[in-house]
């Protein structure tokens, strides 16, 4: 007998109809005698209504009064739910995050989990119920309800399986499990049947949007094994686990591409001491944050500075980097919001040379031309024309040979 956490998003719960297949796909668990925790998040659009019934009662809405709005939409979820169960002749019970106390910290509409009271989780489910919680929200140390942003759900159900010390969390969506890259833009692309943490927590920051990256980062940390599988098919999903020595054979797991990326140089910016930071504070303060950064030195003591934002904070960052140039002395501030960063990742990189340079030379051979690099030990990031992304994604799956399982090992492995 297991402890499962198990989470639906808000495609899987979208009408009743949907909570009642839900339901009797938890029970199904259920009568092989396993524990059941059901994370739920809102049904589809109820997030984005109550965003627009906010707007349209205060044009920049109050932070913690859009968290008791917000909150609402897992609670209608998490109680059909629990009607569902006790229909089909079991026990249940619903309950929100003030009631669990999943304690957060202040930040309204962005919170952090910082601990889980799992003492009520435990009494339920000694008492054979289910125990259905409200994803996406917990509450602060003065009893407010808070929200963890998009994707929060996903890191409530992480959360859980961590402090329950759960058997395993498996997220339920609309799409099969992760790819090696996004199946509607490249017809080869396969379903991945293991991926390490520390692949998935790249393919996430880079734009992979499948499981929101705390979920991922909780997971690794408490070691929580992730099954991500789709709600409408029986099939094995994805497993993201630690990783293991036969994982370092495939050299590129996954290739992914972020559009949400706007680049901004500083141009003739003097080439002294502090004037990077004099660029960044300001930017920092406005709580933008910035991706890849390039230094480019020009002839004298002048230099340019490039870098990216997210293109939601491309107007906000050139406002205010035009103040900036104007007081350090640069000659203007440019920018482009037509590009994208398209990106390779794999733990066999750490072990084997050349996949830089392949990335390089495949989108040479497409005539892309690349604009910025960014690399680490199992990713290498590309900056290029937004109108090359699917000639690119598709070019580069072809090179890793990625629709292609358990390929050999390249001769030039190091040890």
């Amino acid at each position: 007998m297991a402890l499962i956490v198990q989470k639906f998003g808000g495609t899987s719960v979208g009408s009743p109809e949907k909570i009642k297949a839900v339901a009797q796909r938890v029970l199904g668990y259920c009568r092989e005698g396993h524990r059941m925790v059901v994370v739920l998040s809102a049904m589809s659009g109820e997030t984005d209504r109550l965003v627009a019934l906010a707007h349209e009662i205060q044009k920049i809405p109050n932070r913690r009064e859009m968290d008791m709005l917000l909150a609402t939409g897992e609670q209608v979820t998490v109680s059909l739910f629990a009607m569902a169960v006790k229909e089909a002749g079991y026990d249940a019970v619903s309950l929100l995050g003030d009631q669990v106390a999943i304690h957060t910290d202040a930040s309204h509409t962005k919170a952090r989990i910082r601990s889980i009271d799992t003492r009520l989780i435990k009494e339920h489910l000694d008492k054979g119920r289910v125990v259905t919680i409200a994803g996406f929200q917990g509450v602060t140390d003065d009893g407010d309800i808070t929200t963890l942003g998009r994707g929060g759900s996903d890191t409530t159900a992480v959360a859980l399986a961590a402090a329950l010390s759960a058997d395993a969390c498996e997220i339920f969506t609309d799409v099969e499990g992760i790819f090696t890259t996004d199946p509607n833009i490249c017809t080869k692309a396969r379903k991945i049947d293991t991926i390490t943490y520390d692949e998935m927590l790249e393919l996430a920051s880079l734009g992979a949007k499948v499981l929101d990256i705390r979920s991922v980062g909780l997971a690794k940390r408490f070691r929580v094994p992730l099954h991500v599988r789709s709600t409408f098919t029986e099939n094995e999903g994805t497993w993201v686990v630690e990783e293991e020595k036969k994982m370092e054979s495939m050299l590129v797991s996954g290739i992914t591409y972020n559009k949400n990326e706007a680049r901004i140089t500083v141009n003739h910016v003097p080439d002294q001491p502090g004037v990077a930071a004099k660029i960044f504070i300001p930017i920092s303060d406005a709580g933008i944050i910035v991706d890849m950064i390039i230094q480019n030195t020009r002839s004298g003591d002048m230099t340019d500075m490039t870098f990216t934002v997210m293109r939601s904070d491309y107007e906000r960052a050139m406002e205010i980097l035009r103040k900036v140039a104007a007081d350090i002395g640069a000659r203007s501030v440019t920018g482009d919001q037509d590009i994208v960063k398209v990106s390779i990742v794999g733990v066999g990189m750490r072990n084997h040379s050349g996949i830089a340079s392949t990335m390089f030379q495949v989108l040479s051979n497409e005539g892309i031309n690349i604009m910025m690099i960014s690399t680490s030990e199992i990713k290498v990031s590309c900056i290029i024309a937004e109108k090359y992304t699917e000639l690119a994604v598709r070019a580069l799956h072809d090179a890793f040979a990625l629709d292609k399982k358990d390929l050999p090992l390249p001769q030039e492995e190091k040890f």
